[in-house]
């Protein structure tokens, strides 16, 4: 690398250095500070003048006034090619498993690697041929990655049309051997390899369009598919109180959704969290492939403990990752947990720049930050045909469970739905701990919108009943309303609750959720003709045990069909008996 400018540090706040530059400076560049042997990586935040003021990915303890800094005239940039599922990376998208290698568990500031192997070789077939006429994100061939084709594409820089005026014959290659050759109208020529890099903080735009999401993920999630569903290409949060089930949701999610390829951005979580994932995700077999897990996916992983400036890397690095997944015509699932942290690195160099504070001294920008994250998620038609998606999902830890605070506040304005974590439903270990009652969804369902809403209606008049009966007792509420709270509670208990260490349960299906939801709204709308308050309880206690051995067993088994049965035999008795007992 040959910097074309250099400066000097003139201040040094935690980790916002001021550099005096001599030369220009543009802003989001990429500089390095040198510090004895050491190179700490830094990215231009704010210019003014001749003063650049960058954020450092690093701890800058030890860092002097006079240190040299050097400008590299590129923006921060991640590498785009095979090689990138299953591995672990950390923000500025260092290979951390080599790093260890490297530097041992402590790792070493100033220390990076490439975050390709430039030894491996591929097996690449070609798809493109001699004079074939290409535009930005076309494909030239493909090399196998995992269980996926992943393709090799033109450029996403690149303007206007190109020509092919060369293309590798079938055979191995690195990432640093050419595999084509480009050539525009103006004689300009472009050199392609399976590697490319792009700026995280510009979306790749190399698709026709981006196209309202519409059709359902489905998570297999039973409360989350059926009142709260989310969108192939949407957005949707998860704010919730410390220690209320979000890491343990995602990883559900992340193991069981329809989607092809997830990414992981731990952002600033907490280390034990971000460790039982690197620990879980490579010994979990995925149902989809029968292979572990993370061979379908790649973690970005940011703790706590690191310099907070990286946390905002890792988010954008992971979105651009997703982005370029997407260009394959895959559907990506992208998990950031938390967003909180990244607002409150936020919070942190806002300070130091001392800019004018926001609500609770976040900055005032915290709500387009958060938007344009958001507004990279879509679903896009390719200039090739076919489509593909970026699902994102944004785990976000308000302090005491706050929903009104800022970081929340600002993310409601742009998901299409929001999963609320109540501490009540963890502490009852009612899990996922999704609160029904606050939660909302702007996608639709596979569920006919008319009984999603009547479903919802039966949890809201239940609740209404039991904040009435703590009020004045069970004994001055009337029949009708009790079997309305026990009609509420019996949908929540077998339905909205699942077993995760289940291995039936864990997981429903869209047909066996669609099918179960019908049965349960059957018995939501029967009126039913109870002789007292404790026949009407003994009989949805006895329905409890029947459905519970039910979420157990496999969809259309044998034992399936038995407790089916069993129960609509139950429900038929009851009714008999009941007219008995009337007459």
């Amino acid at each position: 690398m040959n910097p074309k400018r250099t400066g000097h540090v003139l201040k040094v706040n935690g980790n916002m250095v001021s550099v005096f530059v001599e030369g220009e400076v543009i802003q989001n560049e990429t500089a390095y500070i040198l510090h004895n042997q050491e190179r700490l990586k830094s990215e231009v935040i704010k210019v003014r003048g001749q003063l650049a003021q960058m954020q450092v990915f690093e701890s800058t303890s030890g860092l002097r006034v006079g240190d040299k800094a050097e400008f590299t005239d590129e923006l921060i940039s991640v590498e785009l090619g095979p090689g990138l599922l299953g591995q672990i990376f950390d923000g500025l998208q260092n290979p951390l498993p080599a790093l260890a290698r490297e530097c041992g568990f402590f790792l070493k500031r100033g220390v990076y690697l490439e975050a390709l192997s430039d030894q491996d070789k591929w097996d690449f077939t070609p798809s493109a041929h001699l004079k074939n006429r290409v535009i930005a994100g076309q494909y030239l061939g493909f090399v196998p990655e995992k269980a996926f084709k992943h393709y090799c594409m033109v450029p996403f820089n690149l303007k206007g049309v190109w020509e092919v005026t060369y293309i590798a014959p079938t055979g191995k290659y690195t990432i640093k051997d050419k595999i084509a050759q480009l050539k525009n109208d103006s004689g300009k020529t472009c050199d392609c390899f399976l590697r490319q890099t792009w700026p995280i903080k510009i979306p790749i735009n190399a698709y026709t369009e981006k196209i309202k999401p519409a059709e359902p993920l489905v998570t297999k999630m039973r409360l989350i598919d059926s009142l709260f569903p989310v969108a192939k290409g949407g957005t949707y949060c998860i704010p919730g109180p410390f220690g209320a089930g979000k890491t343990v949701l995602q990883q559900l999610t992340s193991r069981h959704a329809e989607v092809d390829i997830v990414i992981i951005a731990a952002c600033g979580e907490r280390a034990g969290e971000v460790v039982e994932t690197l620990k879980t995700f490579p010994g979990i077999i995925d149902p989809k492939t029968n292979k572990p897990l993370s061979d379908r996916t790649v973690i970005i992983c940011n703790t706590s403990s690191m310099p907070v400036a990286a946390r905002e890397s890792s988010v954008y690095t992971a979105v651009t990752i997703a982005e370029y997944y997407r260009e394959m015509s895959l559907n990506v699932l992208l998990l950031a947990d938390s967003t909180s942290r990244w607002a409150q690195a936020m919070r942190e160099m806002s300070g130091r720049l001392e800019e004018i504070p926001g609500e609770e001294a976040f900055p005032s920008y915290l709500e387009s930050r958060i938007a344009s994250f958001y507004e990279r998620a879509g679903i896009v038609k390719l200039s090739r045909g076919g489509t593909g998606s970026v699902t994102i999902a944004g785990t976000v830890s308000p302090a005491g469970g706050n929903f009104e605070e800022p970081v929340t506040q600002a993310t409601l304005k742009v998901v299409g739905a929001f999963h609320g974590l109540s501490r009540e439903r963890s502490d009852a270990r009612k899990y996922p701990a999704i609160d029904p009652l606050i939660s909302w969804s702007r996608y639709r369902s596979f569920i006919k919108e008319e009984d999603r809403q009547l479903a919802h209606n039966v949890l809201i008049k239940s609740n209404n009943v039991m904040q009435m009966m703590k009020v004045i007792g069970e004994e001055g509420t009337s029949l009708g309303d009790y079997t309305d709270y026990l009609k509420g509670d019996f949908f929540d208990t077998v339905y909205l609750q699942q077993n995760a260490f289940d291995p039936v349960d864990e997981a429903t299906a869209q047909e066996r959720q669609e099918y179960v939801f019908e049965f349960i709204r059957a018995i939501l709308v029967k009126d039913f003709l109870f002789k007292d308050k404790n026949l009407a309880l003994q009989f949805f206690q006895k329905l409890k045990q029947l459905f519970k051995g039910w979420n157990s067993s496999a969809f259309d088994s044998a034992e399936f069909k038995k407790i089916e049965e069993e129960m609509s035999l139950f429900i038929e008795k009851y009714r008999e008996d009941s007219r008995e007992k009337d007459a």
